[in-house]
């Protein structure tokens, strides 16, 4: 077995240091390495390429560079409702505006806009714009082509042609949201809001009816109590008819106590998806109005129902969100609805857009990624 050998014995180096250090833990001087190696001659091409290289890297060492490549964006993860097989954004597109405060010509740029971000869930209902919103996505999804690609949601019972949540109104409503959108089926139709005066039997079986016929894939309700909750899961469990997949509720930094405190117990024990409306609360979120009566008196926006966060508290979440988006470098906006996508059993914030160019600030969220710290700084904000 041959005695083993230091590597600086074995390996020989161009520019060995002519006294050597001695070695970590030997307590004595290192041996002498060998002779620096003399090289006697280079060909002239290896000449020429080794001068190339020298004077690339004396530039490179005289200029201040940064990374090669830019970090790339977080992508974002599709979110399953429920137990379903739907996935959608991290952000459902809110059509609440069209026909409204979105003119018909400024909803197909938003459409596109929002899916060429890479978002496909849109949620309409009979009762926006008197149905014109969803006439407005009718005439979009037919001119794309894409109604595979989207997630579809519609809603029922508040319009005043089909009110309320009996069999009759329920079917006819379903129809002509059909009927409006030019689609065989929606995949999420929600109870826009309960009505007590129908039994929850009579309401359930008419949505079997429905999902029976292939014209609906799946049930949810928006803006139930907890207490209608376990009856509507109690009633679907004893007469085998459908479950709630998911519910709309309000949720956002400034409306925190009743969805947290009231409706989050029964939707964990459920197993609901939600899908936090009104996420920006009504616009204030945006940063659009810091003080008490600032652009309330603009009739064409929804401004008015603001002034309720217009106080101390509300305030102190605008900062909070100013101070978070500057380290992010986006939106207020974009924070408010990333920080409900950190919230458990939160599927999606539904958030609307008038102008294309609102678009960008709601996408945004689906790739931002807060630190604890920063949503523990949005939290104290915005406690009561």
């Amino acid at each position: 077995m041959s005695e083993h050998r230091p590597v600086y014995e074995q390996v020989p180096l161009w520019d060995w240091p002519l006294e050597s250090a001695p070695l970590p833990g030997s307590g004595a001087a290192a041996p002498a390495p060998p002779a620096r190696i003399e090289v006697r001659e280079v060909e002239p091409a290896v000449g020429d390429a080794m001068a190339v290289v020298a004077g690339t890297l004396a530039a490179m060492a005289a200029t201040e560079t940064g990374p090669l490549l830019d970090e790339p964006a977080p992508r974002w993860r599709p979110r399953r409702i429920g137990d379903t097989d739907l996935a959608v954004f991290p952000v459902v597109l809110g059509a609440s505006t069209f026909g409204w405060t979105a003119s018909a010509d400024a909803v197909p740029a938003i459409l596109d806009a929002y899916t060429a971000a890479g978002g496909n869930a849109v949620d309409t209902a009979d009762s926006y714009a008197a149905g014109r919103s969803e006439t407005l996505i009718g005439a979009w999804l037919k001119s794309r082509r894409n109604r595979d690609r989207i997630v579809l949601s519609t809603k029922v019972s508040r319009s005043p042609d089909n009110p309320g949540l009996s069999a009759h109104s329920i079917v006819r409503a379903a129809e002509g949201s059909l009927t409006r959108l030019g689609v065989d089926a929606v995949d999420l139709l929600y109870f826009h809001m309960d009505d007590p005066a129908v039994p929850l039997e009579e309401s359930l079986t008419a949505a079997d009816s429905l999902l029976r016929s292939g014209k609906v894939r799946y049930l949810a309700s928006s803006n139930f109590s907890p207490e209608r909750l376990m009856e509507a899961r109690i009633t679907a469990g004893q007469l085998m008819l459908p479950r709630f997949a998911g519910i709309q509720a309000r949720y956002s930094l400034v409306h925190r106590e009743e969805f947290e405190q009231r409706i989050f117990p029964v939707a964990k024990a459920q197993g609901l998806a939600v899908l936090a409306h009104s996420p920006l609360g009504g616009g204030f979120l945006t940063g659009k109005y810091r003080s008490r009566g600032s652009r309330l008196s603009d009739a064409h926006s929804r401004a008015a129902s603001v002034e309720q966060y217009a106080n101390k508290r509300g305030f102190r979440v605008l900062a909070a969100l100013d101070d978070v988006a500057a380290q992010h470098g986006v939106a207020p906006a974009t924070i408010a609805l990333a920080w409900l996508l950190t919230k458990p059993l939160v599927t999606a914030p539904i958030a609307s857009a008038s102008r294309p160019d609102q678009v960008a600030d709601l996408v945004a969220a689906a790739r931002i990624h807060l630190t604890r710290s920063q949503v523990a700084a949005l939290d104290r904000a915005s406690e009561h």
